[in-house]
């Protein structure tokens, strides 16, 4: 329970709170038990809005504010929440929230469980928090978030349950990712990146080393290594490689070519260099992995 609410609600707010019997079938049903919602709403202009929770909520809670401002108390760290702002806070911790007394909020929120939960909360958690700032107003946005709350308003059927968690799990996810989804202004480091990736794609037949693509791109080997590196989490090579054998799972597939003649094809000379490389990456040869494609 809260320490302190509010006795009155907010004109036009819109609040689910489920009921224990549905939140226990939610929580063993196979699909939603990963992630589930168990209270979601909607505060416009929630004047005077405030909760304090001593011992914290048994769920994460998810705040989006959309106009107006507000504060959130974690542990006694304050932080300032404006229009386009976002915050998660965890489970079990001491906290309090409330609308600004001259521009109070309007927010958007979730209280979420499970384990796919607490994996969301521990990616937003590692995330510089001024990623979460200014992230642009998207009706789209709202639409989901409606479409979320008639699902979960209109029926208990179990299927839509499911799928309502589940589209409330990807409203969540494109928040604490949003970073990834949104269009922003390529430096020269990450044009450098796109560039060696698109010359490794288009020459798949072929081998280079490090010191080949420094100099073809006129860059240091340690300058490209470590660039190539934090954008797509392996080292050039590595990367190349693994290209390779992508293409060469694409080539098993589809086509009645042998083993050798796809080895030839991505620039492996030898196919018993290939087919080790291509276990490192698959954890099966070559041939087994065209014989699992066809059961």
């Amino acid at each position: 329970m809260d320490e302190n609410t509010l006795k009155e609600g907010f004109l036009g707010q819109k609040i689910i709170a489920f009921p224990k019997s549905i939140l226990e079938q939610v929580k063993n049903n196979p699909i939603s038990k990963q992630f589930y919602i168990s209270d979601l709403g909607y505060y416009p202009l929630a004047h005077h809005h405030y909760r304090a929770r001593k011992k914290g909520a048994k769920q994460y809670i998810f705040i989006y504010c959309t106009k107006g401002k507000g504060e959130i108390t974690i542990e006694n760290k304050r932080t300032l929440i404006n229009p386009n702002h976002f915050f998660i806070i965890p489970k079990h911790t001491t906290h309090e929230y409330k609308a600004s007394d001259t521009d109070p909020w309007s927010i958007y929120w979730f209280h979420f469980n499970g384990p796919f939960g607490k994996e969301i909360y521990n990616r937003y958690s590692k995330t510089d928090s001024n990623h979460y700032k200014d992230i642009p107003f998207s009706k789209s946005v709202i639409d989901q978030f409606n479409k979320i709350f008639d699902l979960f308003n209109n029926n208990y059927l179990l299927n839509h349950i499911e799928y309502a968690n589940l589209l409330s799990l990807n409203f969540i996810s494109s928040f604490v990712y949003h970073d990834f989804q949104s269009i922003a202004k390529t430096n020269q480091s990450d044009n450098l990146v796109d560039l060696v990736k698109n010359y490794l794609l288009n020459n798949l037949d072929k081998n280079f080393t490090l010191d080949e693509l420094a100099s073809r791109f006129n860059y240091s080997k340690s300058y490209l290594h470590t660039k190539f590196k934090i954008k797509t989490g392996y080292p050039v090579l590595v990367f190349f490689k693994l290209k390779k054998v992508q293409k060469a799972c694409e080539y098993l597939s589809y086509t009645d070519l042998s083993i050798k003649e796809i080895s030839y094809k991505i620039g492996f000379d030898d196919p018993l260099y290939f087919s080790r490389i291509f276990k490192n990456f698959m954890g099966k040869s070559p041939r087994n992995y065209k014989q699992s494609q066809r059961k």
